[in-house]
């Protein structure tokens, strides 16, 4: 049987219009499309095919409109007034523990209320302002560690200890692990200015701890009892923020100065000799990486090298955090952030800790449990 002409709103589609309409004057009326058009479709059984088709486009608008335009993340300061802020962690009782290099300090935050009260002191604080001292945190089960850096070297001898500290109180921690010590002992291959090193991050492996060395590209490997070897050499990649996954380690690498986008990756390796494999790359200054829900994997990038120093910073408001996509790309989550240095996932949210003594908050980074993360 012949259907007959089509409708003149088949052609001319007025909802259709309206729809569109409504969703360049705002964003935010996106529900309102949505609901409009699911009741046009309910109508549609009641009143005529045409109503039907308008409404039907109207949901399928919405939902391209959707993926083109994601909701962005909600970003809300959580703390200020950090002195040094550099590495972070997410302890055993679910608060975020924040190193300050000028103190030699770690904070402890509330990740909901971001109420912050001193979980030790007494580490060595910075020699130089805006470099090294206590960088990084990490917990074996409910013994907390620090890696401090930078605090004595040639040039600038101190007679302190560049490794890791085993916070034994609030005000009390001993020495495990003297790594400027190793690293005078054991200089890499590749070009160096500073034999013992320039550590970046602290992250748990196997019942230890592993370390990255930004500075004499490789990663250590030390153990509770203070037993130091070399897990893994590379070239001049620049190894940062690390996660890990089993028994498969995920890194960020900068690369050389200008530390450019096309430089910036993460890469994934175990404990043998292979090449590391590629995760995704794309990211200016890229220095963390982190697990979120439902293996999603994230990414820190600082933003363009500032280009006064080796070692400088981003220039400021350039950061950037992405989601690492299954085909080896970036999907950014959040921008315009100001000198992030680690993050750290804690559900649904994001906390970036900044140079500036800042740690945000950015909230739904994924739809909760799991999810692809709304980035744009």
């Amino acid at each position: 049987m012949s259907s007959g002409p089509l409708p003149a709103c088949y052609v001319n589609d007025h909802a259709w219009s309206q729809s569109f309409t409504v969703w360049i004057g705002s964003v935010r009326l996106m529900s309102f499309l949505s609901a409009r058009s699911l009741r046009g479709a309910g109508e549609c059984v009641m009143f005529n095919a045409c109503k039907c088709r308008a409404a039907a486009r109207g949901v399928a608008l919405a939902v391209a409109i959707l993926l083109l335009f994601p909701t962005v993340v909600n970003a809300q300061p959580l703390v200020s007034g950090l002195q040094g802020s550099a590495g972070s962690t997410v302890g055993p009782d679910g608060h975020l523990y924040v190193t300050e290099g000028a103190t030699g300090t770690v904070q402890r935050i509330n990740p909901s209320t971001g109420a912050a009260e001193l979980f030790t002191e007494g580490l060595p604080p910075w020699v130089i302002p805006g470099l090294g001292g206590a960088v990084d945190v990490a917990f074996i089960e409910e013994t907390a560690y620090v890696l401090v850096t930078l605090i004595n070297f040639e040039g600038e001898p101190s007679g302190l200890t560049n490794g890791i500290y085993r916070i034994d109180g609030p005000d009390s921690h001993t020495i495990i692990a003297d790594l400027g010590a190793f690293n005078l002992a054991n200089p890499p291959q590749t070009a160096f200015a500073i034999p013992t090193g320039v550590q970046w991050s602290l992250e748990v492996f196997r019942g230890g701890l592993l370390v990255s060395d930004g500075h004499l590209n490789r990663v250590l490997q030390v153990t509770q009892d203070g037993a130091v070897s070399i897990l893994r050499s590379f070239d001049n990649i620049v190894p940062t923020g690390m996660d890990v996954s089993g028994h498969t380690i995920y890194m960020a690498r900068p690369g050389p100065t200008p530390h450019s986008a096309d430089d910036g990756q993460i890469v994934s390796f175990g404990p043998g000799t292979g090449e590391p494999d590629l995760v995704a790359s794309g990211a200016p200054l890229l220095l963390d990486v982190e697990f979120g829900r439902g293996r999603s994997l994230y990414a820190l990038s600082q933003g363009q090298w500032n280009g006064d120093f080796a070692g400088s910073p981003a220039v400021e408001n350039d950061g950037t955090l992405w989601e690492v996509n299954n085909d080896a790309s970036l999907r950014l989550i959040a921008d315009g952030i100001n000198l992030p240095n680690s993050v750290e996932i804690i559900g649904t949210s994001a906390f970036v800790v900044t140079l500036t003594g800042e740690v945000w908050r950015y909230d739904e980074i994924s739809d909760a449990p799991f999810g692809h993360a709304r980035g744009r």
